[in-house]
């Protein structure tokens, strides 16, 4: 098998397990930062001990890295917690589809890193993703648990994006398992003196599910990803990345049982249709 075609597999077995991750905020039986801090620890720890079979580095070059690896902990703490909060009030396919709009968001955030000004086609791709937003809420009311779910979704997608533009500013020189490493670590330690239930009192079915969790759709995937770019160019691995709602919402449709109706099909088309073009553009003008 060629170098390229095992980097693809690689590309979307790690894709499929992302969008698989949302499943978890539905199947373990504990609030959404109580799963983000189990999650987040358990796949640090299997990131190190990967880190050490490989005999990487673990240690950053300068320690002003340090400061920019709690950033991003912090960006991917609060991602991960509304993230499955989202999944949690709205449904995975809802929960997933709005967070999906973080690359039109990425699009508005980093004109405030290299002071320039959101081109015409991104903001029609902001504004198709609106209406595709729009179409996610069942009534404008926030006392509705999609409508919060949806927004919870942004947030959530924002917080990505923020993630996103300060690591590849900041810290693109370290690869994905370290990268990760430092991020878990973070998130964990930031958020577990705010957990409801203790490690000791989690059942056999969650503490499973939530090693699952860590091991196989976090460490494993971002692991994947991180392999596949070796012979794949980040366009690519970004364009099939798009595939992650449609992973997700189909686990969710076999596994859950969910029915999205057909205006949630509408929204999430418009809504990761404006995210795969604008990674489209972006992978265009990076080859110019």
């Amino acid at each position: 098998m060629q170098s390229q075609q095992q980097s693809l597999i690689y590309l979307h077995i790690a894709v499929l397990l992302f969008g698989g991750t949302a499943l978890f905020a539905k199947l373990i039986g504990l609030n959404a930062l109580d799963i983000t801090v189990y999650r987040a620890a358990i796949a640090g720890i299997a990131i190190f001990i990967l880190l050490g079979m490989q005999k990487k580095p673990i240690k950053l070059n300068q320690g002003k890295d340090y400061l920019i690896a709690l950033l991003l902990g912090v960006a991917v703490g609060i991602h991960w917690v509304t993230y499955f909060a989202g999944m949690q009030l709205a449904g995975i396919t809802i929960g997933m589809l709005a967070f999906f709009s973080y690359p039109v968001i990425t699009v508005f955030l980093e004109p405030f890193f290299h002071k320039s000004k959101p081109k015409a086609k991104d903001i029609i791709s902001a504004a198709v993703v609106l209406i595709g937003i729009y179409l996610l809420i069942p009534n404008a009311n926030l006392g509705n648990d999609v409508t919060l779910g949806v927004i919870t979704g942004v947030i959530s997608a924002f917080f990505f994006a923020i993630r996103n533009i300060i690591h590849k500013r900041y810290f693109n020189q370290y690869g994905g398992p370290q990268t990760m490493f430092y991020q878990t670590l973070v998130a964990s330690l930031m958020l577990c003196a705010f957990i409801e239930v203790p490690i000791y009192a989690t059942t056999n079915h969650d503490l499973v599910l939530i090693l699952v969790a860590g091991v196989i759709f976090t460490a494993a995937p971002h692991s994947l990803f991180a392999a596949s770019l070796k012979h794949l160019s980040a366009a690519t691995a970004g364009l099939i990345a798009c595939l992650q709602p449609l992973y997700g919402t189909l686990l969710a449709i076999i596994i859950l049982h969910e029915r999205p109706s057909i205006a949630t099909f509408i929204g999430g088309a418009l809504i990761v249709s404006a995210a795969c073009f604008e990674t489209w553009s972006i992978a265009r003008k990076s080859r110019q």
